[in-house]
């Protein structure tokens, strides 16, 4: 399966990609467009043997579809949609517990970009989402992930609670963040093997992926407005949980793999 992202806006996303080996069929850059960034897309290009196009950046207007640019638009190969598989091998290689991100319809693309950079900085393995009511991989979300949507595996799942039963099967503990959880997040032990799931925008987690999860935490409020959006929770949850796992030895990180499974239900 691959992804919608074939035009890529922007600096930092086209840099990202070209630092990700991404296949670049053709890259634009606009006519006097200059600076440390632009300096080093074309340095990349000229190394991977890819022609750069200096045109006008009313042509750059109409590929980059009224997205924002800075002067550089590329059009490249689709990133791909990865197996879950791949994400808990990635861990293994990594010698650590996996932490993945579930997203349960969350249909904004501003969200998911969000959400792929809070993945990257808090080292997660992956994220999963279904393949209906979802935002998928869009130049919106490409953007807002400013890059990180090249470093961080998406997985499309035809049903997203099925998906999380499986891990579970393997291994994994999953928790999932909603208002009625029985304990604060960051009382929550988010060390090990496990999937952090989010709902979606308007409604949260729907009733089988609900009950699907191990447990739920709660993030505390304390103004008037009762529920933060996805990609700040999901972010807080990311980032408690490197929080939890920082300064720990990698032996205690590491829990047993074998025959495709992560053996640490146990605690």
């Amino acid at each position: 399966m691959t992804s919608e992202t074939r035009v890529i806006a922007g600096r930092n996303p086209v840099l990202e990609a070209l630092r990700a080996g991404r296949p670049v069929e053709r890259l634009f850059i606009a006519k006097g467009a200059s600076g440390g960034a632009i300096d080093e897309i074309i340095a990349l290009a000229r190394e991977r043997g890819l022609s750069v196009q200096f045109d006008d950046r009313r042509r750059l207007d109409r590929l980059a579809e009224g997205h924002v640019h800075q002067g550089v638009v590329a059009v490249a190969a689709p990133v791909p949609y990865v197996p879950v598989d791949e994400m808990l091998a990635r861990a293994e290689a990594r010698g650590e517990a996996p932490l993945l991100l579930a997203l349960d319809e969350v249909q904004d693309p501003h969200n998911l970009g969000s959400l792929l950079r809070s993945a990257d900085g808090a080292g997660a393995h992956g994220i999963i989402i279904p393949k209906r009511r979802s935002a998928g991989l869009t130049m919106t979300v490409a953007r807002t992930s400013v890059g990180a949507v090249e470093h961080v595996p998406v997985a499309q799942v035809p049903n997203l609670a099925q998906a999380l039963a499986e891990l579970k099967e393997r291994g994994l503990w999953v928790a999932g963040a909603d208002m009625a959880g029985s304990q604060d997040y960051w009382d929550a032990d988010l060390r090990g093997p496990l999937v952090i799931v989010i709902g979606g925008e308007d409604k949260g987690l729907g009733r089988r992926v609900r009950e699907t999860c191990d447990f739920l935490v709660r993030i505390p409020m304390r103004g008037r407005i009762n529920s933060l959006n996805a990609a700040v929770a999901g972010a807080l949850l990311l980032f408690e949980s490197l929080r939890q796992r920082r300064g720990r030895s990698p032996s205690m990180d590491r829990v047993t793999f074998s025959g495709g499974n992560w053996l640490s239900r146990q605690d």
